[in-house]
Protein backbone atom coordinates (compact mmCIF):
# COMPACT_ATOMS: atom_id res chain seq x y z
CA UNK A 1 0.00 0.00 0.00
CA UNK A 2 0.99 3.38 -0.57
CA UNK A 3 2.02 5.40 2.23
CA UNK A 4 -0.59 8.42 4.01
CA UNK A 5 -0.46 10.87 5.99
CA UNK A 6 -2.77 12.77 7.59
CA UNK A 7 -3.10 16.72 8.27
CA UNK A 8 -5.27 17.73 11.08
CA UNK A 9 -6.57 21.87 10.72
CA UNK A 10 -8.45 22.24 13.93
CA UNK A 11 -9.65 25.84 12.80
CA UNK A 12 -12.21 27.96 14.93
CA UNK A 13 -15.00 27.34 13.13
CA UNK A 14 -14.51 23.35 12.07
CA UNK A 15 -11.78 20.77 11.98
CA UNK A 16 -10.35 19.39 8.57
CA UNK A 17 -8.56 16.20 8.02
CA UNK A 18 -6.51 15.73 5.19
CA UNK A 19 -5.36 12.40 3.73
CA UNK A 20 -2.75 12.94 1.67
CA UNK A 21 -0.47 10.79 -0.39
CA UNK A 22 2.61 10.99 1.52
CA UNK A 23 4.83 10.67 -1.87
CA UNK A 24 3.58 13.25 -3.65
CA UNK A 25 1.41 15.44 -1.37
CA UNK A 26 -1.62 14.58 -3.47
CA UNK A 27 -4.76 15.27 -1.38
CA UNK A 28 -6.42 12.29 -1.67
CA UNK A 29 -9.87 13.77 0.30
CA UNK A 30 -10.19 16.05 3.11
CA UNK A 31 -12.75 15.45 6.17
CA UNK A 32 -14.79 17.88 8.16
CA UNK A 33 -16.59 18.68 11.34
CA UNK A 34 -17.68 21.52 12.66
CA UNK A 35 -17.22 23.32 16.21
CA UNK A 36 -19.30 25.80 18.42
CA UNK A 37 -18.02 28.76 19.56
CA UNK A 38 -20.47 30.59 21.69
CA UNK A 39 -20.16 33.91 23.59
CA UNK A 40 -21.50 37.76 23.18
CA UNK A 41 -19.64 41.51 24.36
CA UNK A 42 -16.08 40.31 23.28
CA UNK A 43 -16.51 36.77 24.67
CA UNK A 44 -15.90 33.67 22.13
CA UNK A 45 -15.51 30.56 23.85
CA UNK A 46 -15.16 26.57 22.78
CA UNK A 47 -15.25 23.09 24.48
CA UNK A 48 -12.29 21.45 23.60
CA UNK A 49 -14.02 17.94 24.02
CA UNK A 50 -16.06 18.88 20.53
CA UNK A 51 -12.35 19.72 18.73
CA UNK A 52 -11.75 16.20 20.00
CA UNK A 53 -15.00 14.48 18.74
CA UNK A 54 -14.59 16.70 15.29
CA UNK A 55 -11.28 15.23 15.15
CA UNK A 56 -12.11 11.59 15.08
CA UNK A 57 -15.19 12.57 12.87
CA UNK A 58 -13.28 14.49 10.53
CA UNK A 59 -10.36 11.70 10.14
CA UNK A 60 -13.26 8.66 9.59
CA UNK A 61 -14.97 10.95 7.09
CA UNK A 62 -11.57 12.04 4.91
CA UNK A 63 -10.76 8.19 5.03
CA UNK A 64 -14.06 7.03 3.66
CA UNK A 65 -13.75 10.01 0.92
CA UNK A 66 -11.02 8.61 -0.08
CA UNK A 67 -11.66 4.91 0.20
CA UNK A 68 -8.11 4.66 1.90
CA UNK A 69 -7.28 1.26 3.92
CA UNK A 70 -6.41 2.70 7.59
CA UNK A 71 -3.43 0.68 7.99
CA UNK A 72 -1.51 2.65 4.84
CA UNK A 73 -1.65 5.45 7.05
CA UNK A 74 1.59 6.08 8.61
CA UNK A 75 2.02 9.25 10.45
CA UNK A 76 -0.66 12.41 11.99
CA UNK A 77 -0.08 15.83 13.36
CA UNK A 78 -2.41 18.54 14.15
CA UNK A 79 -2.16 22.62 13.25
CA UNK A 80 -4.43 24.17 15.97
CA UNK A 81 -6.11 27.65 15.70
CA UNK A 82 -3.80 29.94 18.27
CA UNK A 83 -3.17 31.44 21.32
CA UNK A 84 -6.49 29.89 22.66
CA UNK A 85 -6.47 29.43 26.51
CA UNK A 86 -7.65 25.22 27.61
CA UNK A 87 -7.21 24.73 31.51
CA UNK A 88 -7.22 20.95 32.11
CA UNK A 89 -7.92 18.97 35.75
CA UNK A 90 -5.70 16.05 37.00
CA UNK A 91 -7.60 13.80 34.97
CA UNK A 92 -7.25 15.85 31.35
CA UNK A 93 -10.57 16.88 31.60
CA UNK A 94 -11.39 20.55 30.75
CA UNK A 95 -12.06 22.58 33.38
CA UNK A 96 -13.99 25.56 31.42
CA UNK A 97 -14.52 26.57 27.49
CA UNK A 98 -11.28 27.31 25.92
CA UNK A 99 -11.16 31.22 25.64
CA UNK A 100 -10.45 31.70 21.67
CA UNK A 101 -8.11 34.15 20.09
CA UNK A 102 -10.72 36.20 19.10
CA UNK A 103 -11.61 36.48 22.89
CA UNK A 104 -11.46 40.37 23.74
CA UNK A 105 -12.52 40.39 26.97
CA UNK A 106 -8.51 40.41 28.37
CA UNK A 107 -7.69 43.99 26.80
CA UNK A 108 -7.52 45.65 30.18
CA UNK A 109 -5.06 42.75 31.02
CA UNK A 110 -3.05 42.79 28.19
CA UNK A 111 -2.70 46.50 28.46
CA UNK A 112 -1.60 46.41 31.94
CA UNK A 113 0.61 43.69 30.97
CA UNK A 114 2.43 46.24 28.22
CA UNK A 115 2.42 48.83 31.16
CA UNK A 116 4.46 46.58 33.55
CA UNK A 117 7.69 46.03 31.55
CA UNK A 118 7.09 48.28 28.45
CA UNK A 119 6.41 47.45 25.11
CA UNK A 120 10.41 47.20 24.14
CA UNK A 121 11.30 44.95 26.70
CA UNK A 122 8.07 42.29 25.76
CA UNK A 123 8.84 42.45 22.13
CA UNK A 124 13.18 41.68 23.12
CA UNK A 125 12.01 38.71 24.84
CA UNK A 126 9.24 37.33 23.48
CA UNK A 127 8.50 38.66 19.57
CA UNK A 128 5.31 40.12 20.59
CA UNK A 129 3.78 43.13 23.04
CA UNK A 130 0.50 41.39 24.86
CA UNK A 131 -2.29 42.06 22.71
CA UNK A 132 -6.05 40.51 24.05
CA UNK A 133 -5.21 37.53 21.73
CA UNK A 134 -2.37 36.78 23.24
CA UNK A 135 -2.70 33.49 25.76
CA UNK A 136 -0.82 35.39 28.43
CA UNK A 137 -3.36 38.11 28.79
CA UNK A 138 -6.33 35.45 29.18
CA UNK A 139 -4.47 33.80 32.05
CA UNK A 140 -4.41 36.73 33.61
CA UNK A 141 -8.20 37.37 32.64
CA UNK A 142 -8.85 33.61 34.45
CA UNK A 143 -6.83 34.59 37.31
CA UNK A 144 -8.33 37.66 38.03
CA UNK A 145 -12.11 36.81 37.29
CA UNK A 146 -12.26 33.07 37.62
CA UNK A 147 -9.31 32.46 40.48
CA UNK A 148 -10.99 29.18 41.38
CA UNK A 149 -10.44 28.05 38.41
CA UNK A 150 -7.18 29.20 37.80
CA UNK A 151 -6.41 27.70 40.85
CA UNK A 152 -7.83 24.34 40.10
CA UNK A 153 -5.47 23.75 37.09
CA UNK A 154 -3.59 20.92 36.42
CA UNK A 155 -2.50 21.80 33.07
CA UNK A 156 -2.68 24.87 30.64
CA UNK A 157 -3.03 24.23 27.24
CA UNK A 158 -2.91 25.82 23.88
CA UNK A 159 -5.51 24.14 21.25
CA UNK A 160 -3.16 22.36 19.50
CA UNK A 161 -1.45 20.74 22.90
CA UNK A 162 -4.77 19.52 23.77
CA UNK A 163 -5.50 17.45 20.98
CA UNK A 164 -1.55 16.26 20.59
CA UNK A 165 -1.34 14.93 23.85
CA UNK A 166 -5.21 13.45 23.85
CA UNK A 167 -3.21 11.36 20.72
CA UNK A 168 -0.05 10.28 22.40
CA UNK A 169 -0.75 10.67 26.15
CA UNK A 170 2.51 13.26 25.98
CA UNK A 171 2.03 17.18 27.39
CA UNK A 172 4.19 18.73 24.44
CA UNK A 173 4.00 21.95 22.43
CA UNK A 174 6.44 23.08 19.53
CA UNK A 175 8.03 26.60 19.52
CA UNK A 176 6.14 28.18 16.74
CA UNK A 177 2.55 28.08 19.00
CA UNK A 178 4.12 28.42 21.95
CA UNK A 179 5.94 32.16 20.99
CA UNK A 180 2.10 33.11 20.46
CA UNK A 181 1.95 33.03 24.28
CA UNK A 182 3.67 35.62 25.56
CA UNK A 183 5.61 33.12 27.88
CA UNK A 184 7.65 31.90 25.53
CA UNK A 185 10.93 33.28 24.21
CA UNK A 186 12.10 33.44 21.34
CA UNK A 187 15.69 34.79 22.14
CA UNK A 188 16.26 31.83 24.07
CA UNK A 189 13.74 29.38 22.37
CA UNK A 190 12.40 28.29 26.34
CA UNK A 191 9.48 29.25 28.52
CA UNK A 192 11.12 32.96 30.40
CA UNK A 193 11.17 32.21 34.26
CA UNK A 194 10.44 35.73 35.15
CA UNK A 195 7.24 36.59 32.94
CA UNK A 196 5.93 32.94 34.01
CA UNK A 197 6.41 34.48 37.79
CA UNK A 198 4.69 37.57 36.21
CA UNK A 199 1.61 35.76 35.36
CA UNK A 200 1.57 33.76 38.31
CA UNK A 201 2.18 30.58 35.75
CA UNK A 202 3.51 27.82 37.43
CA UNK A 203 6.26 26.05 35.05
CA UNK A 204 4.76 22.62 35.87
CA UNK A 205 1.49 23.72 34.32
CA UNK A 206 2.83 24.09 30.84
CA UNK A 207 3.84 21.10 28.12
CA UNK A 208 7.40 20.36 27.42
CA UNK A 209 8.90 22.27 23.99
CA UNK A 210 9.86 20.31 21.05
CA UNK A 211 12.27 20.83 19.13
CA UNK A 212 9.84 21.74 15.94
CA UNK A 213 6.68 20.78 14.88
CA UNK A 214 7.93 18.10 12.92
CA UNK A 215 9.01 16.21 15.92
CA UNK A 216 7.91 13.51 17.01
CA UNK A 217 5.71 13.94 19.72
CA UNK A 218 5.21 9.96 20.20
CA UNK A 219 3.17 7.28 18.93
CA UNK A 220 -0.74 7.37 18.57
CA UNK A 221 -2.03 5.57 21.60
CA UNK A 222 -4.22 2.39 21.74
CA UNK A 223 -7.12 3.92 23.04
CA UNK A 224 -6.66 7.19 20.59
CA UNK A 225 -6.02 4.19 17.50
CA UNK A 226 -9.48 3.11 18.54
CA UNK A 227 -11.48 6.62 18.40
CA UNK A 228 -9.83 7.36 14.93
CA UNK A 229 -9.46 4.30 13.09
CA UNK A 230 -6.04 4.05 12.66
CA UNK A 231 -3.01 1.52 13.73
CA UNK A 232 -2.05 2.48 17.40
CA UNK A 233 1.49 3.55 17.49
CA UNK A 234 2.35 5.42 14.17
CA UNK A 235 4.33 8.65 14.79
CA UNK A 236 2.01 11.62 16.34
CA UNK A 237 4.11 15.10 15.01
CA UNK A 238 4.15 17.84 17.74
CA UNK A 239 2.16 20.09 15.29
CA UNK A 240 2.18 23.68 15.49
CA UNK A 241 -0.37 26.45 14.88
CA UNK A 242 -2.48 27.12 11.87
CA UNK A 243 -0.24 30.39 10.92
CA UNK A 244 3.12 28.50 11.31
CA UNK A 245 1.47 25.04 9.48
CA UNK A 246 -0.18 27.60 6.58
CA UNK A 247 3.40 28.51 6.04
CA UNK A 248 4.88 24.95 5.50
CA UNK A 249 2.37 23.96 3.16
CA UNK A 250 3.13 27.31 0.94
CA UNK A 251 6.74 25.92 1.45
CA UNK A 252 7.85 29.26 2.61
CA UNK A 253 11.24 29.20 3.44
CA UNK A 254 14.61 27.41 3.02
CA UNK A 255 13.93 25.08 0.60
CA UNK A 256 11.16 25.96 -0.71
CA UNK A 257 9.81 29.74 -1.44
CA UNK A 258 12.18 32.12 1.07
CA UNK A 259 11.36 35.27 -0.06
CA UNK A 260 7.67 35.43 -0.32
CA UNK A 261 5.23 36.86 2.01
CA UNK A 262 1.94 35.14 2.65
CA UNK A 263 -1.80 36.67 3.50
CA UNK A 264 -4.28 34.32 4.63
CA UNK A 265 -8.06 34.62 4.00
CA UNK A 266 -10.24 33.62 6.97
CA UNK A 267 -12.24 34.72 9.99
CA UNK A 268 -9.45 36.89 10.97
CA UNK A 269 -6.19 37.48 8.24
CA UNK A 270 -3.11 36.96 9.48
CA UNK A 271 -0.01 37.88 7.36
CA UNK A 272 3.52 36.56 7.52
CA UNK A 273 6.86 37.66 5.52
CA UNK A 274 9.29 35.51 4.62
CA UNK A 275 10.67 33.38 7.37
CA UNK A 276 14.32 34.10 8.62
CA UNK A 277 17.05 32.70 10.48
CA UNK A 278 17.32 33.40 13.40
CA UNK A 279 14.84 36.60 15.66
CA UNK A 280 15.09 40.03 13.61
CA UNK A 281 17.13 42.87 16.06
CA UNK A 282 15.56 45.13 16.87
CA UNK A 283 12.76 43.21 17.31
CA UNK A 284 9.60 44.68 14.81
CA UNK A 285 6.49 46.43 15.56
CA UNK A 286 4.95 43.21 14.92
CA UNK A 287 5.11 38.98 16.43
CA UNK A 288 8.08 37.04 15.55
CA UNK A 289 7.02 34.61 16.07
CA UNK A 290 9.24 30.93 15.57
CA UNK A 291 7.89 28.89 12.61
CA UNK A 292 7.62 25.81 14.18
CA UNK A 293 10.45 23.94 12.18
CA UNK A 294 13.64 25.72 13.09
CA UNK A 295 13.53 29.47 11.84
CA UNK A 296 11.27 32.70 12.54
CA UNK A 297 8.20 34.01 10.70
CA UNK A 298 7.22 37.57 11.22
CA UNK A 299 3.94 37.60 11.69
CA UNK A 300 0.85 40.13 12.09
CA UNK A 301 -3.25 39.42 12.48
CA UNK A 302 -6.05 41.25 11.80
CA UNK A 303 -8.85 40.06 13.70
CA UNK A 304 -11.89 41.03 10.63
CA UNK A 305 -11.88 39.69 7.44
CA UNK A 306 -14.26 37.23 5.68
CA UNK A 307 -17.18 37.07 9.02
CA UNK A 308 -16.57 40.90 8.88
CA UNK A 309 -16.84 41.54 5.27
CA UNK A 310 -19.27 38.39 5.00
CA UNK A 311 -21.73 40.35 7.67
CA UNK A 312 -21.51 43.73 5.81
CA UNK A 313 -23.00 41.49 2.88
CA UNK A 314 -25.52 40.20 5.14
CA UNK A 315 -26.59 43.45 5.97
CA UNK A 316 -26.59 44.77 2.47
CA UNK A 317 -28.56 41.54 0.99
CA UNK A 318 -25.23 41.01 -1.39
CA UNK A 319 -23.40 37.78 -2.08
CA UNK A 320 -20.04 38.32 -0.86
CA UNK A 321 -18.99 38.44 -4.64
CA UNK A 322 -20.82 41.05 -5.91
CA UNK A 323 -18.67 43.93 -4.75
CA UNK A 324 -17.19 47.40 -6.73
CA UNK A 325 -14.42 49.26 -5.63
CA UNK A 326 -16.10 51.63 -2.57
CA UNK A 327 -15.46 55.14 -4.32
CA UNK A 328 -15.56 57.66 -1.90
CA UNK A 329 -16.99 55.42 1.42
CA UNK A 330 -14.54 53.79 3.57
CA UNK A 331 -15.29 51.02 6.18
CA UNK A 332 -13.43 49.80 8.74
CA UNK A 333 -14.95 46.63 9.32
CA UNK A 334 -13.63 46.29 13.07
CA UNK A 335 -16.59 44.39 14.18
CA UNK A 336 -14.72 42.29 16.99
CA UNK A 337 -12.26 45.06 17.85
CA UNK A 338 -9.12 44.61 16.07
CA UNK A 339 -5.80 43.41 17.06
CA UNK A 340 -3.93 45.11 14.21
CA UNK A 341 -4.04 48.18 15.00
CA UNK A 342 -4.34 47.27 18.65
CA UNK A 343 -7.80 48.26 19.28
CA UNK A 344 -9.96 45.48 20.73
CA UNK A 345 -12.95 48.03 22.12
CA UNK A 346 -13.33 49.47 18.73
CA UNK A 347 -16.70 49.22 16.47
CA UNK A 348 -17.43 49.10 13.07
CA UNK A 349 -17.26 52.19 10.74
CA UNK A 350 -18.91 53.39 7.92
CA UNK A 351 -18.31 57.21 6.57
CA UNK A 352 -17.71 59.08 2.95
CA UNK A 353 -21.41 58.34 2.29
CA UNK A 354 -23.02 60.20 -0.61
CA UNK A 355 -26.60 59.89 -2.27
CA UNK A 356 -25.04 58.47 -4.99
CA UNK A 357 -22.85 55.50 -2.90
CA UNK A 358 -24.54 52.12 -3.70
CA UNK A 359 -24.80 48.45 -1.71
CA UNK A 360 -21.85 47.22 -3.91
CA UNK A 361 -19.71 50.25 -3.33
CA UNK A 362 -19.92 49.49 0.73
CA UNK A 363 -19.23 45.90 0.66
CA UNK A 364 -16.15 46.79 -1.73
CA UNK A 365 -15.14 49.53 0.79
CA UNK A 366 -15.40 46.88 3.45
CA UNK A 367 -13.12 44.90 1.45
CA UNK A 368 -10.82 47.47 1.27
CA UNK A 369 -10.88 48.29 5.15
CA UNK A 370 -10.24 44.84 5.56
CA UNK A 371 -7.33 44.53 3.26
CA UNK A 372 -5.58 48.20 4.19
CA UNK A 373 -5.47 46.49 7.67
CA UNK A 374 -3.47 44.10 6.19
CA UNK A 375 -1.39 45.58 4.04
CA UNK A 376 -0.60 47.78 7.16
CA UNK A 377 0.51 45.30 9.08
CA UNK A 378 2.52 43.33 6.42
CA UNK A 379 4.36 46.68 5.91
CA UNK A 380 5.58 46.58 9.69
CA UNK A 381 7.68 42.94 9.16
CA UNK A 382 10.59 42.56 8.15
CA UNK A 383 11.53 40.90 5.29
CA UNK A 384 8.34 41.93 3.92
CA UNK A 385 9.40 43.75 0.41
CA UNK A 386 7.25 45.38 -1.55
CA UNK A 387 8.03 44.01 -4.36
CA UNK A 388 7.96 40.39 -3.71
CA UNK A 389 4.74 38.38 -5.02
CA UNK A 390 2.08 37.99 -1.94
CA UNK A 391 0.78 33.95 -1.73
CA UNK A 392 -3.03 34.15 -0.77
CA UNK A 393 -3.97 31.55 1.15
CA UNK A 394 -6.92 30.36 3.00
CA UNK A 395 -10.51 28.98 2.20
CA UNK A 396 -12.22 32.39 0.94
CA UNK A 397 -8.47 33.20 -0.98
CA UNK A 398 -9.86 32.53 -4.65
CA UNK A 399 -12.88 34.75 -4.64
CA UNK A 400 -12.76 37.53 -7.15
CA UNK A 401 -13.40 40.31 -4.87
CA UNK A 402 -10.64 39.45 -2.60
CA UNK A 403 -7.79 38.77 -4.91
CA UNK A 404 -8.82 41.87 -7.15
CA UNK A 405 -8.98 44.07 -3.99
CA UNK A 406 -5.34 42.69 -2.69
CA UNK A 407 -4.44 43.19 -6.25
CA UNK A 408 -5.41 46.79 -6.45
CA UNK A 409 -4.21 48.17 -3.19
CA UNK A 410 -0.92 46.13 -3.06
CA UNK A 411 0.30 46.83 -6.48
CA UNK A 412 2.00 43.77 -5.93
CA UNK A 413 2.06 40.25 -7.82
CA UNK A 414 0.37 37.62 -6.24
CA UNK A 415 0.18 33.71 -6.66
CA UNK A 416 -2.59 31.22 -5.78
CA UNK A 417 -1.42 28.03 -4.68
CA UNK A 418 -3.23 25.09 -6.17
CA UNK A 419 -4.54 23.56 -2.62
CA UNK A 420 -6.41 25.70 -0.50
CA UNK A 421 -6.14 23.69 2.27
CA UNK A 422 -2.18 24.70 3.10
CA UNK A 423 -3.00 24.20 6.74
CA UNK A 424 -3.86 21.04 6.49
CA UNK A 425 -1.16 20.43 3.98
CA UNK A 426 1.00 21.92 6.80
CA UNK A 427 0.16 19.86 9.25
CA UNK A 428 0.70 16.75 6.61
CA UNK A 429 4.17 17.84 5.91
CA UNK A 430 4.90 17.80 9.94
CA UNK A 431 3.41 14.40 9.84
CA UNK A 432 5.34 13.18 7.41
CA UNK A 433 8.80 14.51 8.73
CA UNK A 434 7.86 12.66 12.26
CA UNK A 435 7.71 9.67 9.96
CA UNK A 436 11.04 9.63 8.36
CA UNK A 437 10.39 12.25 5.70
CA UNK A 438 12.65 15.06 7.13
CA UNK A 439 12.58 18.74 7.10
CA UNK A 440 9.09 19.49 6.58
CA UNK A 441 9.02 22.69 4.09
CA UNK A 442 11.56 20.49 2.20
CA UNK A 443 8.75 17.84 2.25
CA UNK A 444 6.00 20.41 1.05
CA UNK A 445 8.81 21.70 -1.52
CA UNK A 446 9.08 19.11 -3.12
CA UNK A 447 5.02 18.13 -3.43
CA UNK A 448 4.91 21.72 -5.17
CA UNK A 449 1.92 22.77 -2.59
CA UNK A 450 2.96 26.18 -2.57
CA UNK A 451 3.00 26.59 -6.22
CA UNK A 452 0.21 27.84 -8.51
CA UNK A 453 -1.42 30.69 -10.83
CA UNK A 454 0.91 34.02 -10.89
CA UNK A 455 -1.42 37.40 -11.57
CA UNK A 456 0.79 40.23 -12.64
CA UNK A 457 0.89 43.30 -10.34
CA UNK A 458 -1.22 46.22 -11.33
CA UNK A 459 -1.15 49.95 -10.39
CA UNK A 460 -1.47 50.66 -6.70
CA UNK A 461 -4.69 52.20 -6.02
CA UNK A 462 -2.99 55.18 -4.24
CA UNK A 463 -6.16 57.56 -3.50
CA UNK A 464 -8.31 54.59 -1.96
CA UNK A 465 -5.05 53.90 0.34
CA UNK A 466 -4.92 57.45 1.26
CA UNK A 467 -8.67 57.80 1.61
CA UNK A 468 -8.40 54.67 4.39
CA UNK A 469 -5.32 55.86 5.89
CA UNK A 470 -6.79 59.53 6.73
CA UNK A 471 -10.12 58.09 7.87
CA UNK A 472 -8.19 55.67 10.52
CA UNK A 473 -5.75 58.61 11.66
CA UNK A 474 -9.06 60.85 12.49
CA UNK A 475 -11.24 57.93 13.78
CA UNK A 476 -8.41 56.33 16.20
CA UNK A 477 -8.99 58.58 19.44
CA UNK A 478 -12.80 57.72 19.10
CA UNK A 479 -11.95 54.26 18.11
CA UNK A 480 -9.79 53.85 21.28
CA UNK A 481 -12.21 55.75 23.61
CA UNK A 482 -15.35 53.49 23.43
CA UNK A 483 -13.53 51.63 25.96
CA UNK A 484 -13.11 47.73 26.06
CA UNK A 485 -15.79 45.26 26.56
Amino acid sequence: MDSLVIGVDSSTQSTKAAVVAAATGRILAVGRAPHTVTGEDGARESDPERWWEALGEAVAAGLGRASADPRAVSGIAVAGQQHGLVVLDRAGRPLRPALLWNDTRSAPQAAALTARLGARSWLERTGSVPVASMTAAKWRWLREHEPRTADAAAAVRLPHDFLTERLTGTAVTDPGDASGTCWYSTATGAYDPGLLDLLELDAALLPQVAPSGGAPAGGLTARAASALGLPAGIPVAAGTGDNMAAAAGGALGAGGHPHHPGVWRGPAAPVWAAPRPRPPTPPPPGSAAADGHGTYLPLGCTLNCTLAVDRVAALLGLDREDAAPGGEAVVLPYLDGERTPDLPGASGLMTGLRHTTTRRQLLGAAYEGAVFALLRALGELPGAASDAPLRLVGGGARGRAWVETVRRLSGRAVVLPRTTELVAVGAAALAAGAAGGGDPVAVAAGWRTGEGETLPPVAPDRATLDRISAVLDRATALLTTQGHR
